[in-house]
């Protein structure tokens, strides 16, 4: 069974890489006068990213990770170098943290936790590890490809429980759900999001965004992707190639679910969730009950990252190292700022008024408004 899990994983990336090379072209992009301003304050390098980085904020600071394993913490106001860590093999996935300590996973299976520039500690996970760890009330959450759940003692790696469901015979090997809610930890597994008990691992409620639908195994994929957008008590995602939905948070049941195919995860604020589908058609639907707002073909096939809500503005990265944005009523386009060209490989994010990119060379570009 577990050669037969690794073929079937194997062949659904070569599968996706397939369709990726046979995409269409780039829908060109109308001329742009800009409607708000904003430029390049700062940049630094890494030494590249090809794995699903998450970039940290959090303490007033960046925290970011290279394939090569370095992990740096960065000054959001002038890219300088706060501390900077070797972790000496190359990522998986990272990079999580809560201002103090930082955890990524590598390539060969060991959890890595940082501090103030320093190893403190490695753990080997027998895992398989896309998402970033989390690091939360002095704990550190890993969610791994199998969907299975593990809890460690940030100071001393002590594992605390680990919580595992039955296995599907296909799980996908992307940046999944993983954050804190009030005292609940809320991981996506396969299309559902559970609520667990931080201190046990225990399932308070789950819920679920999609009900998988296909032929075969590879169709019926369906796993809540990351980024997922937080409003209030509302928990917004995506599940893989399925649908957009959200859930209630303190209740854990189910508000609404729209289907929608795609890749990435969502943003959201008090009036919208946004989102690109596989295709790079841009959606807004109302978060109180799902009704579409709006949608727009202007990038299509552009290969967009995640989303970023940043004022009335909603962010994307592109395949080009181009940064886009669009307003959040009508999703027109704003300002557009080239990067290094390479694509932009990480979700965009925000501290304070530093907005951070990262592309796939390396580049760690912050933009700042005018």
């Amino acid at each position: 069974m577990i050669l037969r899990c690794r073929q079937l994983l194997a062949w659904v990336c070569l599968a996706l890489t397939a369709c990726a090379a046979d995409k269409p072209e780039p829908k060109a992009l109308e001329p742009l006068e800009p409607k708000i301003a904003g430029r390049i304050v700062w940049n630094q390098k890494i030494n590249g990213v090809n794995f699903p980085l998450a970039i940290a904020v959090s303490a007033g600071a960046f925290t970011v990770a290279g394939d090569d394993g370095a992990v740096l913490a960065l000054d959001p106001g002038t890219g300088r170098t706060l501390w900077r860590a070797e972790v000496g093999a190359t990522l998986s996935a990272g990079v999580g943290s809560d201002g103090r300590f930082a955890a990524v996973v590598t390539r060969g299976g060991e959890l890595v936790v940082v501090e103030a520039g320093k190893v403190l500690w490695r753990k080997e996970l027998g895992v398989r590890v896309s998402s970033a760890p989390l690091v939360a009330g002095e704990r550190v959450f890993v969610l791994a490809v199998d969907r299975s759940v593990h809890a460690f003692d940030v100071l001393d790696g002590r594992r605390l429980w680990a919580s595992r469901r039955p296995g599907d015979s296909l799980t996908l090997a992307h940046a999944g759900a993983l954050l804190p809610f009030q005292d609940t930890l809320l991981v996506g597994q396969g299309p559902r999001l559970a609520g667990l008990d931080p201190l046990k691992g225990s399932v308070r409620w789950e819920v679920a965004l999609a009900t998988p639908r296909g032929t075969n195994e590879v169709e019926r994929l369906a796993d809540l992707v990351g980024p997922v957008a937080r409003v209030g008590k509302l928990i917004c995602s995506r599940s893989f190639q399925s649908a957009v939905g959200c859930v209630d948070g303190e209740r854990g049941t189910l508000l609404w679910s729209k289907i929608g195919g795609g890749t990435q995860g969502v943003a959201g604020d008090e009036q919208m969730v946004y989102a690109a589908d596989a295709s790079d058609r841009l959606s807004a639907w109302r978060i109180t009950n799902g009704e579409l707002a709006w949608s727009s073909e202007g990038m299509l096939n552009r290969g967009l990252t995640a989303p970023l809500r940043a004022g009335k503005t909603i962010v994307f990265g592109d395949s080009q190292g181009l940064v886009h944005w669009l307003s959040t009523d009508k999703g027109e386009p704003q300002l557009r700022v080239p990067t290094d060209g390479s694509p932009v490989a990480a979700t965009p994010v925000l501290a304070g008024t530093t907005m951070l990119v990262a592309t796939r060379n390396g580049g760690l570009f912050a933009f700042r408004p005018e």
